[in-house]
């Protein structure tokens, strides 16, 4: 169990090969809170990859991908802040509700698909991590990444379809990791989103850091807009309700932005629009993938399900385009790498494809605002 975490252990069985039993959040949170982070011994991010691929060691190899050079012709002498968005897919929702009809069950058991997402998240080492359908946060992603030296914030949704599954894991919701070297939390907020005035299901993270480097304030927002076709009106007032939130918090984007969600909504709807035109001035940006730069990727997601083939954009990493560089971004995986039975698979743990951008501060960020 995780209360067991805190003895001085070489290897970290204890942390990655088991979770908690099923049971309620508070009774995750009760356990965790008798452990202080800070108290726990640190981890060798090389230790936990090497746990990971003893776990992994009957499973393909993790998919190659390449970082695009984007970086203009200027410099900077600082070490870029590297960004990453995922949808994890939520346990619960996978084993239970999602309908994978190509993914046999047993690539989806939690045991060896924890060490997959962990596995990639190693691989690129993130400055900042954003994800969305978190529901082992406090069995696994709080306890293992705290002790890698990020600073953890969960935001679960209040009415989670992960509670509706047998034998869940407690809800799912938006949790966002940042490197406690690199950046100091300045302030915090959990949002709520709105829609016609009313409170939803589906939320926000949004935290003020300052680059321990630069001296730079910078804002870092996570979220995931309501799904499934038909609900188009309802993600552009949740996508208003943010904009204007984020617009409050950035001082009217004195602040450097950047927003990782996965919004479930195509390039062609209005949220999408909204994002767009905004007065944040922000860019998405994958759009830089593109031979014109002007063009989303061909998707972000791709999966079977009874009612058919899916494959739709519905992720992106928005930035204060006045006031941020993309030196770089991870390119997507090719259909060929996917394959037939598309995601998620043995080879890759969800649905969603993670997205990984470096950024660097612009030398005059007001010049174009």
């Amino acid at each position: 169990a995780v209360c067991s975490m805190g003895n001085s252990t070489g290897r970290l069985y204890s942390v990655l090969a088991k979770t908690l039993s099923s049971g309620a959040v508070s009774q995750h949170q009760d356990c965790l809170e008798q452990l202080d982070s800070a108290q726990l011994d640190p981890i060798d991010p090389k230790d936990l990859l090497e746990e990971c691929q003893i776990v992994l060691q009957k499973r393909p190899p993790r998919f190659q991908r390449n970082f695009v050079n984007l970086k203009k012709n200027t410099a900077s002498n600082h070490r870029p802040i590297r960004v990453m968005q995922w949808n994890i897919l939520a346990q619960a929702l996978g084993e239970g509700k999602d309908n994978f009809v190509q993914c046999p069950m047993e690539a989806l058991k939690w045991e060896e698909r924890k060490c997959l997402i962990l596995e990639e998240i190693l691989a690129y080492k993130p400055d900042i991590l954003c994800l969305q359908e978190v529901d082992h946060y406090f069995d696994t992603f709080e306890p293992l990444l705290s002790r890698l030296g990020y600073q953890c914030t969960f935001f679960p949704k209040p009415w989670s379809p992960c509670l509706d599954v047998e034998h869940n894991n407690g809800p799912d919701g938006c949790a966002m990791f940042f490197l406690k070297e690199r950046f100091e939390l300045v302030n915090s907020a959990n949002i709520r989103l709105t829609a016609m005035k009313l409170k939803t299901n589906q939320v926000a993270i949004a935290q003020t850091l300052k680059c321990h480097e630069t001296g730079r304030l910078f804002c870092i927002a996570v979220t995931h807009l309501k799904a499934r076709t038909g609900w188009e009106r309802f993600r552009s007032a949740q996508g208003c309700d943010l904009l204007q939130n984020l617009k409050n918090i950035t001082q009217g984007a004195k602040i450097p932005l950047i927003v990782c969600g996965d919004f479930n909504a195509e390039p062609t709807e209005e949220v999408y629009r909204e994002f767009s035109n905004s007065s944040l001035n922000l860019n998405s940006a994958y759009k830089l993938l593109s031979p014109d730069g002007q063009s989303e990727p061909p998707y972000t997601t791709w999966k079977i399900r009874p009612s058919g083939e899916c494959r739709h954009t519905l992720d992106y990493i928005w930035y204060s385009q006045h006031a941020l560089n993309v030196n770089s971004a991870l390119g997507l995986l090719t259909e060929e790498q996917i394959g037939p039975n598309r995601l998620p698979s043995f080879n890759y743990p969800s649905d969603h494809l993670s997205l990984v951008c470096d950024f660097s501060f612009n030398q005059d960020p007001d010049r174009l605002l």
